[in-house]
């Protein structure tokens, strides 16, 4: 089942997610399974739950699309439980993001080469794990939406202002999209 992507300016995604527990999702593989499908549709490498309307500590990440850059990430296809950030560490470095929630907007973004991370996986296995590279930077992206942060928060106040317009164009629905979205601004049964 795929999912409508919920739009910039909806509430959920501003909201810090809170930490799940094995027993109160029994059925949480169908859900993985259902936000890869939701992911895949809208060409992303990565969808945290608040973008699917679930304001929970949850995200998939498949970074294999950046193997001819990276090899090592040729099947790098993850989930996400309840993680923290242990460390970020290195220089900061600039690279082109996007945000499926933030369609028609790509800006440069600064993050750190290497995050530690603490999360479980699907079958609710702990790791202890470190990152590097573009593995990192699309795991710090979806960690940022389970925190309530969006990419462009980490935008110089000039750029924000640049695209400010734009963001509230996308929250009305004003935007071309391939892939189903919920939008806040846009009142039902219209």
């Amino acid at each position: 089942m795929k999912y409508p992507i919920i739009a910039y300016g909806d509430p959920v995604l501003r909201k810090k997610a809170t930490a799940i527990e094995p027993e109160e999702y029994p059925h949480i593989k169908e859900l993985v399974e259902n936000m890869f499908d939701t992911m895949y549709a809208a060409h992303g490498v990565g969808l945290a739950a608040p973008q699917v309307g679930m304001s929970m500590r949850l995200f998939v990440v498949d970074a294999s699309v950046f193997s001819d850059d990276e090899p090592e990430l040729k099947n790098f296809k993850k989930v996400f439980i309840n993680a923290t950030i242990l460390e970020e560490e290195g220089e900061e470095w600039g690279f082109n993001e996007g945000c499926l929630s933030i369609p028609e907007i790509r800006e440069d973004v600064y993050r750190k080469p290497t995050v530690r991370l603490s999360y479980y996986d699907e079958n609710w296995k702990h790791y202890e794990e470190t990152f590097k590279g573009l593995a990192a930077r699309v795991i710090q992206h979806e960690y940022d939406h389970i925190e309530g942060k969006l990419f462009t928060d980490k935008l110089s106040p000039l750029r924000k202002r640049l695209i400010e317009k734009k963001l509230t164009e996308i929250s009305k629905g004003m935007v071309d999209v391939d892939y189903k979205m919920k939008f806040p601004a846009v009142k039902k049964g219209r």
